[in-house]
């Protein structure tokens, strides 16, 4: 693991470039790179409150804050502001070597005690942090020298995966406690290849190069991320050259524009997923089969997506340890049908709930759930859409409060069970809305299970139940589309995450 940030801004510049834009300004002219996102920025700490679990976001919080362990394009892990870890030999206690040299933003050196503080601080349930119940499987923080090292209060053979992912960041121990709370939301600093320096809730953030960044300069002085929601205008931000970079356009959008911007669309960890809180009628596993085998998956990807995705049938990729392949539920109207009729329900008498979805936010979100609606229909399924913003989701979610049925997009950059199937559906997990006991009681035993090889079995299990019992949809693996300006070189990250500090000028 030798590879550091410098070395990841080197290599970035033999990825293939996102072709030609129309306007005469070229990328060495672009003394301000302007981005069009596609999610507000709510909150600044990375590590608390709901947007610290939003993927969409990290892109934002990795500018600005180092998370302990770097997470390469690749989704491989390399040193960061860490730059050696693990467990001792009985695993009762891990160890990490804190880099040399790193600054925060004011100039004050990062030290092993902003680690040890950082991780103290989310391990404790007064914070606030929604992944509490991960940091608090360590105690005992402790500096020896450049090192940290804590006790291991409960094994999670997931620990240092969480190290670069969803609330794996450093936060300025001395700085944050001089001004609180609310003082680090007005004024935020971090130790990343980004500074803060103006930042308009709703609408934008203005950022500056830190040159002292121990993984070597970003190529762009001034970076303005722009807060731009809906997918119609994304595409007018950088059709017009308003913006030099954006994603998640429709994809018939994507195709027609990389005929003059062209752009990168890969595979990315994000899957579309249809949550199913068991309430209501969800408490009827005919309704919740019907559901599922009423779904055309792969024609809504070929029509809507024209192509761009892959079904799955689990809340696992291709990509991720535990997927299975022969967990299959497939498309068929007649199972749906005779199932609705075993519970009484017909076309004639449909049974009916609400299902809640964003608009724009991905790629066709808000066409998927009509077309899957549309479906439903034809089976017995009356369903009424319901359109909110993602942190409304959030909010929702974290409440139990989601309506019987729920599209989201999930993201595990990891790769792990515990951080796709695991989270979104144990019950005391405050992101998920399944809460029966005899998934809970599966689940359990695996999340200290120390022998690798039946912890993976073990969450295939589970995947199967799930399926099985149709407690979640899964729907597709999301391809993520970017389009760039020209002379605008996009290292695209598997994360899903858009990272300024890997953009170069061709």
């Amino acid at each position: 693991m030798k590879l550091n940030r410098r070395a990841l801004l080197q290599l970035s510049a033999a990825t293939v470039s996102l072709a030609a834009f129309s306007l005469p300004a070229r990328a060495q002219a672009i003394e301000e790179l302007v981005i069009a996102y596609n999610v507000n920025l709510p909150a600044w700490d990375p590590t608390t409150g709901p947007s610290a679990v939003n993927p969409t976001i990290q892109g934002i919080y990795q500018s600005v804050f180092d998370q302990y362990i770097l997470q390469q394009p690749d989704l491989k892990p390399a040193p960061g502001v860490l730059t050696e870890w693990g467990w001792n030999d009985d695993k009762t206690q891990v160890w990490m070597t804190v880099r040399d040299g790193v600054t925060w933003h004011d100039g004050s050196p990062l030290t092993a005690e902003d680690v040890a503080w950082s991780l103290a601080r989310v391990a404790d349930p007064a914070t606030g942090s929604p992944i509490q119940f991960v940091w608090g499987t360590l105690k005992n923080h402790r500096v020896e020298g450049n090192k940290v090292l804590a006790d291991v209060a409960q094994f999670d053979p997931t620990i240092f995966k969480w190290m670069y992912f969803l609330t794996g960041y450093v936060l300025p121990k001395a700085y944050y406690e001089k001004v609180g709370a609310a003082g680090f939301e007005a004024a935020p600093i971090g130790s990343g290849p980004y500074m803060v320096e103006k930042f308009e809730r709703d609408a934008y953030v203005r950022l500056k190069a830190n040159a002292n960044y121990w993984g070597g300069k970003p190529e762009f002085e001034t970076v303005t991320i722009k807060f731009v929601t809906d997918a119609a205008a994304r595409v007018a931000e950088i059709e017009s050259g308003n913006s030099h970079v954006t994603l998640e356009v429709p994809y018939e959008e994507y195709d027609r524009l990389k005929a003059t911007l062209t752009g990168t669309a890969i595979p990315v960890s994000d899957i579309g997923m249809i949550f199913l809180n068991d309430i209501d009628v969800m408490l009827d596993p005919n309704v919740r089969k019907a559901a599922a085998h009423a779904i055309d998956k792969q024609t809504i990807i070929d029509r809507l997506l024209k192509g761009y995705g892959v079904a799955i049938d689990t809340l696992e990729t291709p990509e991720y340890d535990a997927y299975d392949a022969s967990i299959k539920v497939p498309y068929d109207p007649d199972l749906a049908v005779k199932l609705l009729a075993d519970s009484g329900y017909s076309v004639d008498n449909p049974v009916k709930f609400k299902i809640q979805t964003t608009k724009g936010f991905k790629p066709k979100d808000y066409e998927m759930i009509q077309a899957i609606v549309g479906l439903w229909r034809k089976v017995g399924i009356e369903a009424e859409i319901e359109t909110y913003e993602i942190a409304k989701h959030y909010e929702l979610r974290a409440a139990d409060q989601l309506a019987p049925a729920a599209f989201y997009n999930w993201g595990n950059s990891v790769g792990d069970p515990t951080t796709s199937t695991g989270f979104a559906m144990f019950g005391p997990s405050p992101h998920s809305v399944w809460d029966g006991k005899d998934l809970i009681d599966m689940i359990v035993p695996l999340w200290g299970e120390a022998d690798e090889t039946k912890r993976i079995d073990g969450w295939k299990k589970v995947d199967a139940f799930i399926a099985e019992n149709a407690l979640v949809i899964p729907l597709l693996q999301y391809v993520q589309p970017i389009l760039s300006a020209k002379g605008v070189v996009v290292t695209p990250h598997a994360s899903g995450a858009l990272l300024p500090y890997l953009m170069k000028r061709a």
